[in-house]
């Protein structure tokens, strides 16, 4: 019951309806466009190319995408060049100067970013489009292609991919501003969610309809996903809260000595870098594949089919190390130590035992320290659970995915953002949608 009055709650509240309603609906414009395959391409014959994508890296490119990857369709490349765009230019702004001074500048050098992340979305998705239309020639049968491999199909498919990641982009900016939840995130999330039903439905025919474990086996899979999730909203959630007080201001606008004011927290979280140490990771083993696969040699054979099967030991075991090392990195760039001391010591505040200014920022960053290790070991964990699901109890290759990784903490942090937004208007304007006792207040408009 309590549920359905939140549900009624919502529906009271005209803005958040309006937004949430925005929100589906670009959304559907975006599982629309996933299912549209490329102008010259028979939609008939993209078996092989569906099978290329079951597993591996593509396979994880493709649940991003929501199966458009697979489709040969026109958001093809999805918004995963934006991301790595971001990553760039996130990771410029720590070298290049120009950079730096935009982020100082407030709104502005936000809008400058951003125009800048653009035009690097646009160069990436350019250099990425021809090498998926040359891979779609190398996987599909040429009767596939009604213009054959000619220069208009090339450059034609080219620029349509281009613009389906431009498209996208829009629809993810369009639904931070008029919507509920981060856009980039969410279409991200829905197309992870797309996959869903069909990698559980073969899971289900593998294990039911195949004998293969029967439905104990099922209820035991499903149990172990419940675990996993629930593991994973305690990794994005989890804080350690530092004590701070703030000295009591005297009405001429100092401080009173010796008075304690208000006592309040600073949150660090357990896992300050979310899945990009994964993301970070999960680049980097692309390259030994790529390079081993360069020579003919048996030792180099061996090293990329270790480094191909992404449910093997050796890659699940370098795969785990480099998130522990790049959650230590991300962390250190991203968790502005000496800011949050400054900030705190302008503000009145301080840490009790602990001295202002330089102490307190060597104190934050041990602090920092201490609970990264596990925070890491714990995301390192959770990012090669599913191989652990998959060696031992045998879960397809599509369903493991689903156990954990990038996959899973996107749709766990996601969905985690956009329930505190939806809970923050209806604490704003109805106490009944949050709470077991109070009265509603009547919708501001």
């Amino acid at each position: 019951m309590k549920f359905i009055n939140t549900l009624k709650n919502i529906w009271k509240i005209e803005e958040l309806k309006n937004r949430i309603l925005v929100t589906l609906g670009l959304l559907l414009v975006y599982r629309f466009g996933a299912q549209v395959v490329l102008p010259g391409i028979d939609a008939s014959q993209l078996s092989n190319l569906a099978n290329q994508a079951d597993g591996g890296l593509l396979g994880l490119l493709n649940a991003f995408t929501g199966g458009a990857f697979s489709n040969a369709s026109i958001f093809a490349l999805g918004i995963m060049p934006y991301i790595s765009a971001s990553i760039v230019v996130q990771l410029m702004g720590i070298a290049v100067p120009y950079l730096q001074k935009l982020q100082k500048d407030g709104e502005s050098g936000r809008r400058k970013i951003n125009q800048i992340t653009r035009w690097l979305t646009i160069a990436i998705t350019l250099v990425q489009g021809p090498g998926y239309i040359y891979n779609l020639f190398s996987i599909l049968p040429p009767d596939a292609f009604m213009l054959s491999n000619t220069v208009t199909f090339v450059v034609s498919s080219v620029i349509i991919l281009t613009t389906g990641t431009i498209f996208a982009m829009w629809l993810g900016e369009k639904i931070t501003d008029r919507g509920i939840g981060n856009g980039i995130s969410l279409l991200i999330m829905v197309g992870i969610i797309a996959t869903l039903p069909q990698a559980f439905i073969q899971e289900f025919v593998a294990r039911v309809i195949e004998s293969n474990g029967g439905a104990i086996m099922i209820l035991i899979e499903l149990v172990i996903w419940f675990a996993i999730i629930m593991a994973s909203v305690m990794l994005v959630m989890a804080v350690r809260q530092i004590p701070v007080q703030y000295a009591r201001r005297t009405a001429s606008g100092g401080y009173e000595k010796n008075v304690f004011g208000s006592r309040q927290y600073i949150p660090l979280k357990l896992n300050a870098s979310g899945v990009m140490p994964i993301i970070f990771a999960q680049a980097i083993m692309f390259i030994p594949a790529a390079v081993a696969g360069l020579s003919d040699g048996e030792t180099s054979q061996g090293i990329a089919a270790a480094f191909n099967d992404i449910f093997g030991f050796w890659y699940n075991l370098v795969f785990a190390l480099l998130i522990i090392v790049f959650t230590y990195f991300y962390t250190a760039i991203t968790v502005p130590t000496n800011k949050m001391a400054d900030d705190l010591k302008r503000s009145g505040g301080f840490i009790p035992g602990v001295r202002p200014g330089g102490d307190t920022a060597e104190f934050l960053d041990r602090i920092m320290s201490q609970i990264t290790l596990p925070g890491s070991i714990f995301l390192a964990l959770i990012a090669v659970f599913p191989a652990i699901v998959v060696q031992l109890l045998g879960v397809q290759a599509g369903w493991a995915l689903f156990f954990g990784g990038t996959s899973l903490l996107i749709m766990v942090g996601v969905a985690i953002d956009t329930i505190q937004q939806v809970n923050s208007y209806l604490l704003n304007r109805h106490y009944d949608g949050l709470m077991k006792s109070g009265k509603n207040r009547k919708a501001v408009a």
